[in-house]
């Protein structure tokens, strides 16, 4: 499944709706007639190109469905992995795959939809690609420098073209139409069919998806988006961001206040080095990620914002009530003013000026916070916030 921001489906119940997509999948590639050797080798020969329409069919779905559930924050676009271009692979794997597929008949995914219905080819195909796996496998020290060879690391072809997602989903959805078009008359030509006028339905279907192509210019990257908006923003104007003192913040944390959170802005050396309680690191631009959604959707959490000086904390709050969040407050004045009066408190009672009860609860709350701060340090040295990781896979 994809890692989709709000928690529908849980870990458990993942296995079970991949295993009924894999069962629907298979189904549709057999109804397609994926599982006809005949069929699928018709691309190569030009008598059948279903395989181009169904494959071409798939990419720009999945594209624009990535490309919406990414701009209305219901996809976590970090956790979905890009192979690496290794381009000699692609270059020989792809023309390895190619050959395999003409003579054989099948592509891997195929042959196991083929073998399900009792396809004895399909059956010794997948002998054969179990051996080459094997080979594979065997041979790869030998291979590796092959393998590796031109790494290009994670491409994406819009960024390599200079274009935005939105811009490339249309072109190529207008290349898969006009390629649809295209199969379609050399089919006919090929089978000697004479009848060449376009069919009512067809063309509907293609204004269809040329409009639902064309919408995903106008779906920005919401990330960039919001990221961009935030950070244009006067936060010393705003005055719809929330605010609490040190001192507050201060006496919470003393009392052991288990509604407190802390999101801490900081560079990870200088958390490392002083680790508030109940506090979390974070970069503001992983507020769209779903771990971070786990953390800042608890209801019966305050979330206390912290940066150096506060004014990244703000930007961070603004972005944060752009993502639908409204238990956020930032600390005033920063970690540098908690520091300072709180932290680093100097007591001047020896001196000329009368304490006062400002004075006197920091005198006492210095000792109390420093201590809890050694205590988190040390917990936290003990601990790793565990995060999602990227799923690997691949077709």
């Amino acid at each position: 499944m994809g890692p989709l921001v709000p928690d529908i489906i849980g870990n458990e119940l993942n296995y079970v709706v991949a295993l009924l997509i894999g069962i629907a999948f298979g189904f549709i590639l057999e109804q397609a007639g994926f599982s006809t050797s005949k069929k699928l080798v018709g691309l190569f020969y030009g008598y059948d190109f279903t395989v181009l329409r169904v494959f071409f069919t798939a990419g720009v779905t999945g594209m624009i469905g990535v490309i919406a559930l990414g701009h209305f924050g219901l996809l976590d676009l970090n956790l979905i992995y890009v192979n690496p271009t290794f381009l000699w692979s692609a270059i020989i794997g792809g023309f390895i795959m190619g050959l395999g597929f003409v003579i054989g008949g099948f592509c891997p995914g195929t042959s196991f939809c083929a073998a399900a219905i009792g396809k004895t080819d399909a059956m010794v195909f997948i002998v054969g690609l179990v051996i080459g796996v094997f080979l594979f496998a065997e041979g790869y020290p030998a291979l590796e420098s092959i393998y590796k060879a031109e790494n290009w690391g994670y491409v994406r072809i819009f960024e390599t073209l200079g274009l935005s997602q939105g811009v490339f989903a249309f072109l190529l959805t207008t290349v898969a139409i006009v390629a649809f078009w295209a199969v379609t008359f050399v089919e006919k030509r090929v089978n000697k069919d004479s009848n060449l006028k376009p069919i009512p339905v067809y063309v509907t279907l293609s204004i269809i998806a040329i409009i639902i192509g064309f919408s995903t210019i106008f779906l920005p990257d919401r990330r960039e988006s919001l990221l961009a908006k935030v950070e244009k923003s006067d936060v010393s104007k705003t005055a719809d961001i929330e605010l609490i003192t040190p001192d507050e913040l201060t006496l919470r944390l003393i009392r052991n206040d288990k509604t407190l959170q802390i999101i801490d802005f900081r560079k990870k050396e200088d958390i490392d080095s002083i680790t508030l309680p109940n506090s979390l690191p974070m970069k503001i631009e992983e507020m769209f990620d779903k771990d971070s959604k786990k953390i800042l959707s608890k209801r019966s959490k305050d979330n206390i914002f912290v940066c150096y000086d506060g004014s990244v904390a703000k930007k961070a709050a603004l972005l944060g009530k752009e993502l639908g969040y409204d238990n956020i407050m930032v600390l005033e004045g920063g970690f540098n003013l908690l520091k300072n009066e709180i932290i680093n408190f100097k007591d001047y009672s020896l001196s000329e000026k009368k304490p006062d009860d400002t004075h006197r609860f920091r005198a006492e709350a210095s000792l109390i916070l420093n201590e809890k701060i050694a205590e988190a340090k040390k917990n936290k040295a003990g601990s790793e916030t565990k995060k999602s990781k990227r799923v690997i896979g691949g077709c």
